[in-house]
């Protein structure tokens, strides 16, 4: 398996950022958004569009994305983390086989600084966040105009 790191310095092929959203939108399963919101996260962290910026790691097996994660930097520190992992998803048929972990301890390693993340109470990641020493500090509330 390779672990591949793309970020505005090493951009991805356009067919590769386009597997990876591909990839994301498939697995995510019911924690994930549309396409389109997908790229736009990819479109930061590629810093594609005026941002902070941020990295994309794959994971790929014999030419086939089976993890990925995208990380975003958000420019603020210690009233609000300095990154927000917006996505991370395991092919459904390498689930359980520590992918996930390679994918969130390269993140961690990554960032310079605190790492937020939103996980519903239900997604079975949430055990794996703990393990790597996530905590929740905060019941996010949300206004959507």
């Amino acid at each position: 398996m390779i672990l591949n790191v793309y970020d505005a310095v090493n951009l991805p092929s356009s067919k590769i950022n386009l597997d990876i959203v591909n990839f994301l939108f498939k697995h995510l399963d019911q924690y994930g958004d549309d396409k389109e919101l997908i790229e736009k996260a990819l479109d930061y962290a590629l810093k594609k569009q005026p941002s902070f910026g941020g990295y994309i790691i794959t994971i790929v097996d014999e030419q086939e994305i089976v993890g990925a994660t995208v990380v975003n930097k958000t420019g603020m520190d210690g009233y609000i983390p300095e990154n927000i992992l917006v996505y991370i998803a395991i092919h459904k048929d390498f689930r359980g086989k520590g992918i996930g972990k390679k994918l969130m301890s390269r993140a961690i390693e990554m960032s310079n600084g605190d790492i937020a993340l939103h996980v519903e109470p239900d997604n079975p990641a949430k055990i794996l966040y703990e393990k790597l020493g996530f905590k929740n500090k905060y019941l996010e509330m949300r206004l959507i105009n």
